[in-house]
């Protein structure tokens, strides 16, 4: 699946919501926050304990999207 159409179904982007921060589709929980939780020293499963309106679906494909979009930028390079 094209890494736009999984994003499109993952996250959303609406200033209506959230101020217009990327949050995961049909939640109001940042992407951010995700990304926050592991740099913390957290787990996966502790941050779905916490945002358990996140799916395992939507955890997944957000990191495939966050890895996809360092690689693209040369960032491991």
């Amino acid at each position: 699946m094209n890494a736009k159409v999984v994003q499109q179904d993952i996250v959303l982007r609406d200033p209506e919501v959230m101020h217009g921060e990327p949050v995961f589709r049909g939640t109001r929980v940042p992407v951010v926050t995700l990304v926050d939780f592991l740099e913390g020293g957290y787990d996966i499963n502790e941050f779905r304990a916490d945002f358990p309106g996140v799916t395992p679906d939507q955890v997944h494909a957000a990191l495939q999207l966050l890895r996809e979009a360092l690689l693209a930028k040369g960032r491991f390079c």
